[in-house]
């Protein structure tokens, strides 16, 4: 097979052991800068080029697309979508998993465990907010944030209002949800192939921090996953339409929650944690179910 894979930096571990994976395979993978890749539209001849020169030819593309790219990066995969090129994640499944609102209506909408969540944009609706999940304390999130980053613990009233004020004083949307307090600074990652878990991980937070990320410094560990926290993976894996997943939820008091569904999980911690070769599942994954066209909403939706 010939495989794109959209990156930015092909030296992450994450993409280095995507290349490896597929040329072990005997397919070739070609790494392409997503800023690098420009669109052009005509009627009836969608194209890619990509320093100048056409794209033709490729069977499959995996999106590996930055948060802080994300629109410039789905105008990128819809155009692959409709030349007929398959995507390892959809466009419209991306998008949806990287507005952190609409996946969370598109979850509770289907009855799936989440915190209670709160999202308006006057500051002076604070304390309605706070009392609607049921705090302080309070997490307060960016909708559009990564890798822990525009994650704030809230422990007072006061110290929510500023928070919220100072993110729309700047012109950002947020979302208030709940302190799940028993989860203690860990989280599960459940990583998801083609309707399957096929690992999972217990993230802890660095010293004297409640995000688990461990881009900030955090742990992990292999964990086993319960029944419920299997299915609560699966379904939301489903509901969004992503073949490759990162869930991650926490543990509460009345079952798991999910806090994110990341369409461009690292492969680094989990595979480190499970010692799997979660890459070439991946590959292999593209290799069975790979065709020409086969995409369900062909960047629509």
């Amino acid at each position: 097979m010939k495989i794109a894979m959209l990156a930015r930096n092909p030296n992450l571990y994450s993409h280095r052991r995507l290349v490896e994976a597929a040329e072990a395979r005997g397919h070739v993978l070609d790494v392409l800068n997503t800023l690098r890749c420009n669109v052009q539209i005509a009627s009836h001849r969608p194209t890619v080029t990509y320093n100048g020169e056409t794209l033709t030819g490729y069977d499959a593309v995996i999106p590996r697309i930055g948060a802080s790219i994300t629109h410039y990066g789905l105008a990128i995969l819809r155009q692959f979508e409709m030349s007929g090129v398959w995507p390892l994640n959809e466009s419209v499944a991306i998008g949806r998993s990287r507005d952190k609102l609409r996946s969370m209506q598109i979850l509770a909408k289907h009855g799936l465990g989440l915190p209670l969540t709160a999202f308006a944009h006057d500051p002076k609706q604070t304390e309605e907010i706070v009392k609607a999940v049921k705090g302080p304390p309070v997490v307060i999130k960016l909708l559009e944030g990564t890798q822990g980053i525009g994650v704030v613990l809230a422990e007072t009233e006061a110290s929510a209002k500023s928070v919220i004020e100072a993110f729309r004083g700047a012109n950002v949307n947020i979302l208030v949800q709940e302190f799940i307090k028993e989860a203690g600074g860990t989280d599960i990652r459940a990583l998801v192939i083609g309707g399957k878990v096929v690992a999972a991980m217990k993230r802890t937070g660095a010293p004297d921090d409640f995000r688990s990320n461990l881009h900030r410094g955090g742990s992990a560990e292999l964990v086993r996953i319960t029944p419920e926290e299997r299915s609560t993976a699966v379904r939301a894996a489903k509901r969004m339409g992503l073949n490759v997943c990162g869930v991650d939820m926490l543990r509460s008091n009345h079952g798991p929650v999910i806090m994110e569904v990341n369409s461009s999980p690292g492969l680094e911690g989990i595979e480190a944690a499970s010692g799997k070769d979660i890459a070439g599942m991946i590959i292999d994954f593209i290799a069975a179910n790979a065709r020409a066209g086969k995409t369900k909403t062909k960047g629509k939706g």
